[in-house]
C-alpha cells in the first residue's frame, strides 16, 4: 500500500526491517525473560514470523494488530509485519475493550495477536467481522515451525508500515500512518544525535505502541546495540534492571523521572547509565538538577516530538543546565519553522506555531481526510524542504541563537504522564454510564503528572448515588492513565455567550481553587 503524502526525501532510506541487519551476528540484540537473542537469531526469528504472517494474511497492505505484553512478539512484530508487506497496528496494553474495539474497527484489522487475558476481556461486538484473534503463544509456536524465513524486504520506502493510534483533542483515537522511510529515518536520526553505538544497552520501559517507545528498538538495533524490554511493576524494578543488565540508555517521560529521582541509586549502579532521554512533556529546572546530580556520568537529552512527525527537536546535553527549559533545535532529517499569525517566519522571540517539514512527517490519519487536512498541510513558502508539513498547533518562540521554547498548546489536548488524552473520550465514558447529564474533562497542571485529568459533571440521577457509582464505572471503561484525579460535581455547568459550556472558565476556576488565586 503506497502512502499519499510522501514529502521529498533529501536523504536515503531503507525498508525498516533492515535495522536488524547492522549488528554483528554474535552480538546480543534482545534480552527476553526466558532467553537472550543474538543478531543472527533475531534475524532468523523475524524472518520466520514474517513468513508465518505472509501465509496467514496474504493480502499486501492488510492491517495486523498486536495487544500484548513487552515480550518477543511485541518486539518482533513491527519488523516482521513490514517484511511481510503488512501494516502493523500496535495497541497500547493499558487500553481497555472499548478503545481496542475502536482501533480494530477503524483500522480494518484482519488479525489480532494478544495475550489470553487481554483477548478474554473483549466483549461481544468488540472484534469486527473478518478479524481473527490468535493468542501470542500460539502464534510464536506456529512461527517456530516455519522452514523458510522471509529475507529482508525490498519494499518501496513509501509503502505504509505502521498505523500508530494517538488521541486527539476531540473524538476517539486517530491512526497516524507511517511508511518505511518515516521509521527508518527516525531510527537513524535518534541513533545519530544521541550517539548510540554497538556497546549500548537500552532498557525499554516505555510502551512499544508509542512512537517514542517503538523507536527505542529501531534506533538501538540500527546502532548494533542491545535492547532489554521491561514491563516494570514498581519503579525500584528499574534500579535492579539497570544493575543486572548494565544498562547504558534509559528513555522516560517526566512523571517517571520524578519517581526515578525518589529511588535509592547506588553510585556504582547509577554510573552504568550514559544516556537519559526525555520526551512526552517538559523537564522542570528542578528535575534537571536532580537528574544531573543523581547521574553525573549520563548525558541528558531533552526532546520534543509529536506522533504525526515523530521527533522534532532536541537540546544538546552540554546545554541542559544552561538552558533547562529549552526544546533545543531540529533533530537530523527535520526542518523546523516558527510561523507567526501572518503566515511568515516569526521574528526572534516572537510567538508562533511550530511547523515540522521533511521526511519524518507522517502520512496523515488513516481514513480521515478531514482531520488530515487540518494537521497535514503544504509547507510554508519559506521551507527549504517543501512538500507536506505538520502544523503542530503548539505555540513556541525562537531566541536569537535559534533555540526554541515551548509557550502553550492550541487545542484542548490533555497530556498526562506522557500520555495524550482526548477530553471527549473521558467525557463520552462518563455520559455512557447514564449517571451524569453533562461532563467536561480538563487538563489541570500537576507537579507529578504534567497535567492531571479533572472531570466536571452534573448528575443525571440522585446525586449521592451517582457520586458513589461513577468512579467504579469509569474504572471499568477507561485505562488507568485516563482516570480523573478529581471529579467535581456541579448542579449546573456554566455556559458562554454561544450557549456552549464555558470550558476555559471552568479550567480557570479549578486552577484558582487549587492555587488560591482569583480567576482572571
Amino acid at each position: 500500500m503506497r502512502s499519499t503524502l510522501s514529502p521529498p526525501l533529501p536523504v536515503p532510506a531503507r525498508p525498516v526491517d533492515h535495522v536488524i541487519e547492522m549488528g554483528e551476528a554474535s552480538a546480543q540484540a534482545l534480552v527476553l525473560r526466558e532467553t537472550v537473542l543474538d543478531y543472527k537469531t533475531l534475524r532468523l526469528r523475524v524472518g520466520r514470523l514474517a513468513a508465518w504472517l505472509a501465509r496467514e494474511v496474504p493480502e499486501p497492505g492488510a492491517r495486523v494488530a498486536t495487544w500484548a505484553a513487552k515480550g518477543e512478539l511485541a518486539c518482533l512484530m513491527p519488523l516482521a509485519a513490514a517484511r511481510a508487506g503488512l501494516v502493523h497496528v500496535p495497541v497500547n496494553p493499558l487500553l481497555k475493550h472499548a478503545q481496542v474495539a475502536h482501533i480494530l474497527s477503524d483500522s480494518g484489522a484482519v488479525l489480532l495477536l494478544g495475550t489470553p487475558s487481554r483477548l478474554a476481556s473483549l466483549r461481544e461486538g468488540d472484534v469486527p467481522e473478518g478479524c481473527r484473534c490468535i493468542e501470542e503463544a500460539d502464534a510464536l509456536a506456529q512461527t517456530a515451525q516455519m522452514d523458510e524465513p522471509l529475507p529482508p524486504s525490498a519494499a518501496d520506502t513509501a509503502d505504509l508500515a505502521a498505523i500508530l493510534y494517538t488521541s486527539g483533542s476531540t473524538g476517539r483515537p486517530k491512526g497516524v500512518m507511517l511508511n518505511h522511510a518515516n521509521l527508518w529515518l527516525g531510527a537513524e536520526s535518534v541513533a545519530q544525535y544521541t550517539q548510540l553505538s554497538a556497546q549500548d544497552r537500552t532498557l525499554t520501559v516505555l510502551p512499544l505502541a508509542f512512537d517514542y517507545g517503538q523507536n527505542q528498538l529501531f534506533s538501538t538495533w540500527l546502532a548494533g546495540g542491545c535492547v532489554v524490554p521491561l514491563d516494570y511493576l514498581l519503579p525500584r524494578d528499574l534500579v535492579r534492571a539497570v544493575e543486572r543488565h548494565r544498562i547504558t540508555t534509559l528513555a522516560a517521560v517526566p512523571p517517571l523521572w520524578v519517581q526515578v529521582c525518589e529511588l535509592d541509586w547506588p553510585a556504582e549502579t547509577a554510573a552504568h547509565l550514559r544516556r537519559l532521554t526525555n520526551s512526552g512533556g517538559a523537564l522542570t529546572p528542578d528535575l534537571v538538577a536532580r537528574l544531573r546530580a543523581l547521574f553525573p556520568e549520563a548525558r541528558l537529552y531533552a526532546m520534543y516530538g509529536l506522533t504525526e512527525a515523530f521527533r522534532s527537536t532536541y537540546l544538546d546535553p552540554a546545554l541542559i543546565e544552561e538552558r533547562p527549559t529549552s526544546m533545543g533545535k531540529a533533530v537530523p532529517h527535520a526542518e523546523i519553522l516558527v510561523i507567526n499569525d501572518a503566515g511568515e517566519i516569526a521574528a526572534d522571540d516572537e510567538e508562533g506555531e511550530l511547523v515540522h517539514c521533511g521526511p519524518l512527517v507522517g502520512q496523515g490519519y488513516w481514513q480521515d481526510p478531514a482531520r488530515t487536512a487540518e494537521r497535514y498541510r503544504p509547507a510554508p513558502s519559506a521551507s527549504h524542504t517543501g512538500g507536506i508539513a505538520v502544523w503542530s498547533g503548539d505555540r513556541v518562540r525562537r531566541d536569537a541563537q535559534g533555540f526554541l521554547y515551548f509557550v502553550g498548546r492550541r487545542d484542548a489536548m490533555i497530556k498526562s504522564a506522557g500520555n495524550r488524552i482526548s477530553p471527549q473520550e473521558v467525557e463520552d465514558a462518563a455520559l455512557a454510564s447514564g449517571l451524569v447529564a453533562e461532563a467536561v474533562a480538563l487538563g489541570v497542571p500537576d507537579a507529578r503528572l504534567g497535567q492531571a485529568v479533572h472531570l466536571v459533571v452534573r448528575a443525571a440521577i440522585d446525586a449521592p448515588e451517582a457520586q458513589a457509582r461513577l468512579p467504579r464505572a469509569l474504572m471499568k471503561e477507561l485505562p488507568n492513565f485516563m482516570q480523573p484525579k478529581v471529579i467535581h460535581w456541579r448542579s449546573a455547568l456554566p455556559t458562554g455567550p454561544n450557549g456552549k459550556i464555558d470550558r476555559a472558565g471552568l479550567a480557570a476556576e479549578i486552577r484558582a481553587s487549587l492555587t488560591g488565586e482569583v480567576p482572571a
